[in-house]
C-alpha cells in the first residue's frame, strides 16, 4: 500500500511537469497577484520551467514571446530567466521595455532588478519617448524615476536634429537630455559643439552650461558659457561674456538676449557692439539691436569708439542712438503708419525704434528695463530741424545697404575725445552721409590750446579727420599763451579750417571783436591790442594762434603791455572752460 502511494505520487509529479514542458497555449500566471508593483507578473508565455539551483538559485525560466508585468510598466522578450531569491531577471531577444505608456525601451539584452526597478540594457539600445530617439549600446534606465542614463556613447535624433555625446542622461517625463562629454548638435540650420548641453526633445531648446559654440546657416556664429537657444523659434538668452559674430557685427555682454524673428539683440552688463566693416564700437551697460532697422539704443555709460589709423574718436553721453538715414524721412499725410512700419521720426515726442514704442509689447527683460527707466528726448529745436534737414532731403537715393546711410544721436553729457581734438555738449547728431558732427545745448570744442564755442558747432570731417568747423551765434575763440593769458576773438559767426586734423586758419565775421597779444622774437610780450572791425582772419602756427588781421572797419587800441594785466584783458563773453574739457579717453568710461 506505501509503494503504492509512493508510486502515484511520482506519476502525478511526472504529469505534472510533462503538461507545463509541454503545453502549446500562452501560459498565464502571477507570482504575485497582491501587488504588481512590487514584483513581476508572468502574462504570456510559451514555456515555462521551474529549477532551483542552491539554496539562494530559484529560477524561472520562459521563452516564446514572454510578456511581463510590473506595476504600469510592461515586458516583451523572446525569452527570459527569473531568480526569485534575488529578485533579478534577465530578458532575451526583442526586448521592449514600455513604460507607463510614455516610454518605450528596446534592445537585445536587459537585466532587470525588480527591487531597485532599475533596468540594464544592452546592444542596439533604442529609447524614444514620443519625441525623440536615443540609441546607445549600453544604457541604465531608471523604471521609478524615468531616467535612462549611457556613459559609452549615445546619439538622440529629433526630427531633422541629431544629438551625439560620450555621456547622457535621458530625463523621460521631462523630455530633458543631458548631453555631456564631446557634444555635437547637428540641425540643417545649426552647429553646436559643447561639452554639456541640456536639450528638451519637445520644446527643441537646448541649454548651455559650458564653454559652447553655435553656427547657423547664415555663418553666425556664438561662443557662449551659460544660456538657451530654442532651435524652432531663434529666441536664445546667454550669460558670462558671450560672443555673437554676425558678418560685419560683433556683440559681446554679460548677458545678451536673441530673438531671431524680430531681429533684435538686447545686451545688458559691459555690452560691446563692434561693427568691423564701418570701424565703429559701441560699449555701453544697455544695447538694444534692432537688425532689421540697423539700428541701436545704448544707455548706461555709452561709449562710442570710431576707429581711424592713428587718433580714434571718443564719443560718450547719457544716451546713443543710432539708425538709417532713410528712417529719418517723414511720411507724406497720405501715408499710413503701421506699427511696423513706422520709425524715429525728428521732432517726435516719443521714441520709435524699428516699430517699438514705449507702448509695444516687448519679450525679453532689457529692454523693457530701458524703455521704462531711460526717456530719450527728441525735441529738436527749430534751427536743428533745419539742418537736420538739409542732410535727409536726398534720403531717397540713399541705398538701406549704403555706409552713409546712417546717423547717430548723443544726448546728455555729450563729451567727444581725439589726440587732436575734444569737445562737450548737451546733445548731437552725426551724419555719415556728409561727415559731420552737429553740436547743440552750450557746444565746446578744443584743439591744442585753442577753445571755441558758440550756441551751435558744426564740426565736418574729411577720412575722419576734423577739416572745418563752423560756431554760429555768439561765437567764441580763445587761445592760450601762458596761464590768466589768451588771445580771443568773439564774433557772430566762426569758421576755421584745419589741416591734416590740425586747426590751420580761421575767419571771424560780424560784430567781430578781439584781444590779441603781440611778442617780439624770443617770444617776451611787448604789447596787448584790443580791437573790433567786420571781419578777422585768424592764423594758426602747430595749433597755436599767431596772427590776427583784421580786414574792415578797424577800431582798436595798442596798449603798453606794462599798463594793462592780464586778468583785465576780458572780452564780454569771455569764458575758459578747461575744467569741462575731456583730458584723456579713459574719463570718457567712467
Amino acid at each position: 500500500m506505501y509503494l503504492l502511494k509512493k508510486n502515484m505520487v511520482i506519476l502525478l509529479l511526472l504529469i505534472t511537469t510533462v503538461s507545463v514542458m509541454g503545453q502549446e497555449a500562452p501560459i498565464t500566471t502571477s507570482f504575485t497577484p497582491r501587488d504588481t508593483s512590487r514584483f513581476v507578473e508572468v502574462l504570456q508565455s510559451k514555456t515555462l520551467e521551474f529549477r532551483k539551483i542552491d539554496s539562494v538559485t530559484e529560477l524561472q525560466i520562459m521563452s516564446g514571446n514572454v510578456k511581463l508585468r510590473q506595476g504600469n510598466s510592461y515586458f516583451d522578450c523572446d525569452s527570459c530567466v527569473k531568480n526569485e531569491k534575488t529578485g533579478i531577471f534577465e530578458a532575451f531577444g526583442h526586448v521592449h521595455l514600455n513604460d507607463s505608456d510614455t516610454t518605450d525601451v528596446y534592445s537585445d539584452y536587459l537585466l532587470y532588478n525588480i527591487n531597485t526597478k532599475i533596468a540594464y540594457l544592452k546592444k542596439n539600445v533604442k529609447l524614444t519617448d514620443g519625441k525623440g530617439v536615443l540609441t546607445t549600446n549600453e544604457l541604465e534606465y531608471d523604471v521609478s524615476t524615468k531616467i535612462g542614463t549611457y556613459k559609452n556613447g549615445g546619439t538622440v535624433v529629433n526630427e531633422q536634429t541629431i544629438v551625439t555625446s560620450k555621456e547622457g542622461v535621458y530625463y523621460s517625463d521631462l523630455k530633458d537630455v543631458y548631453f555631456k562629454k564631446n557634444v555635437e548638435l547637428k540641425d540643417p540650420a545649426y552647429y553646436v559643439k559643447s561639452d554639456s548641453i541640456l536639450y528638451n526633445t519637445e520644446t527643441e531648446t537646448a541649454r548651455f552650461i559650458a564653454e559652447t559654440f553655435i553656427r547657423d546657416s547664415t555663418g553666425r556664429t556664438i561662443n557662449t558659457r551659460e544660456g538657451f537657444y530654442n532651435l524652432k523659434t531663434g529666441n536664445a538668452e546667454f550669460g558670462r561674456r558671450s560672443v555673437i559674430n554676425d558678418g560685419s557685427l560683433q556683440v559681446t555682454g554679460d548677458y545678451i538676449y536673441n530673438n531671431d524673428s524680430l531681429g533684435i539683440i538686447q545686451i545688458q552688463g559691459r555690452g560691446i557692439v563692434r561693427d568691423t566693416a564701418e570701424g565703429r564700437t559701441v560699449l555701453a551697460d544697455n544695447i538694444f539691436v534692432d537688425k532689421n532697422k540697423d539700428a541701436f539704443l545704448a544707455t548706461r555709460n555709452p561709449v562710442m569708439i570710431i576707429k581711424q589709423d592713428n587718433d580714434s574718436i571718443f564719443i560718450a553721453a547719457d544716451t546713443l542712438f543710432s539708425a538709417r538715414l532713410t528712417d529719418l524721412v517723414k511720411p507724406k499725410v497720405s501715408d499710413t503708419l503701421s506699427p511696423v512700419d513706422s520709425d524715429l521720426v525728428v521732432g517726435n515726442d516719443s521714441l520709435k525704434l524699428g516699430g517699438l514704442t514705449k507702448d509695444s509689447t516687448i519679450q525679453g527683460p532689457i529692454v523693457k528695463q530701458v524703455l521704462a527707466s531711460d526717456s530719450v528726448a527728441m525735441d529738436h529745436a527749430p534751427q536743428k530741424e533745419m539742418i537736420v534737414g538739409t542732410v535727409v532731403m536726398d534720403a531717397d537715393t540713399l541705398q538701406n545697404k549704403d555706409s552713409t546711410n546712417r546717423y547717430f544721436e548723443a544726448y546728455g553729457n555729450v563729451r567727444i575725445f581725439s589726440d587732436s581734438l575734444q569737445a562737450v555738449c548737451d546733445s548731437l547728431f552725426y551724419s555719415f552721409r556728409d561727415s559731420t558732427f552737429r553740436l547743440y545745448d552750450d557746444p565746446v570744442v578744443w584743439t591744442n590750446k585753442n577753445q571755441v564755442f558758440g550756441d551751435t558747432i558744426l564740426l565736418f570731417t574729411k577720412n575722419k579727420k576734423a577739416s572745418k568747423m563752423e560756431a554760429f551765434n555768439n561765437s567764441f575763440l580763445a587761445g592760450e599763451l601762458d596761464p590768466e593769458v589768451y588771445n580771443q576773438v568773439q564774433s557772430r559767426r566762426l569758421d576755421a579750417w584745419f589741416t591734416d586734423g590740425d586747426i590751420d586758419s580761421a575767419r571771424a565775421r560780424g560784430g567781430a571783436q578781439s584781444i590779441y597779444y603781440l611778442q617780439d622774437q624770443d617770444s617776451a610780450y611787448t604789447g596787448v591790442n584790443q580791437s573790433e572791425c567786420d571781419l578777422y582772419d585768424i592764423y594758426f602756427f602747430q595749433q597755436e594762434l599767431k596772427r590776427i588781421v583784421a580786414r574792415s572797419g578797424v577800431k582798436g587800441t595798442l596798449w603798453p603791455i606794462r599798463q594793462k594785466s592780464p586778468t583785465e584783458m576780458r572780452l564780454q563773453n569771455f569764458k575758459w572752460m578747461d575744467d569741462r574739457r575731456p583730458k584723456s579717453k579713459y574719463e570718457l568710461f567712467q
